[in-house]
């Protein structure tokens, strides 16, 4: 059977109107929605979620690479609806697209990756918060810096709760590791993901 084509305009949930959401023909129509709509390039950000020891992650993509990854606690639905104000409202849970991610993070997860590969559409960070975290990957798996030392190597040594506000905002935890940075005393510090999530990152590492 041919695919009828969809437009930019089409919303996915005018298709699925009528079905029983338990019904196996729903996920079967999503699938068939979200090809097509790859097909004729109506999809600007494709999204997947991923089960992890730190909870469900929602893991976002553009053309250009991964653009959004976000914990449970911070409301999966909130991060979609952000992204479609600020991005772009075409956004289609397309779980093929989204394959790379998913298997270089259960790799991370499961202690075989130490680096990720992954490009990165880097948008939602500008600024000194963009400086920082491209900085991040350069301290290594398994080890820690401070605040103060990302201050200092982002060029900026008196901003250090500036670096940790950068942190806690980063827009690709996991991928750019923003667990890594600590406090100077070695407490774990704030965290996207919440300070448990955090601690558990640096706990894989150190065990890997």
């Amino acid at each position: 059977m041919t695919a009828s084509p969809i437009d930019a305009s089409t919303d996915p949930g005018d298709l699925l109107t009528g079905l029983d959401p338990t019904d196996e023909r729903l996920a079967a129509l999503h699938a068939r929605f979200a090809e097509t709509a790859l097909g004729v390039g109506a999809v600007d950000v494709a999204y997947r979620t991923l089960d992890s020891p730190v909870g469900l992650l929602l893991v976002c993509a553009t053309d250009v690479g991964v653009l959004r990854v976000a914990f449970e606690i911070e409301g999966h639905d909130t991060v979609l609806d952000r992204l479609a104000s600020t991005v772009s409202p075409r956004i289609v849970e397309t779980p093929s697209r989204l394959d790379a991610a998913a298997r270089e993070l259960d790799e991370y997860f499961r202690g075989e990756r130490r680096a990720f590969d992954l490009p990165l559409d880097r948008r939602l960070s500008t600024g000194f918060q963009r400086t920082v975290l491209e900085h991040l990957p350069e301290i290594g798996y398994g080890s820690t810096a401070s605040y103060a030392a990302v201050a200092l190597a982002s060029g900026s040594p008196r901003a250090v709760r500036a670096v940790g506000t950068a942190c806690a905002t980063n827009p690709l935890p996991l991928v750019v590791p923003c667990h890594r940075v600590v406090r100077s005393d070695g407490t774990s510090g704030n965290y996207r993901g919440g300070m448990a999530a955090k601690q558990t990152l640096i706990d894989l590492e150190a065990g890997a």
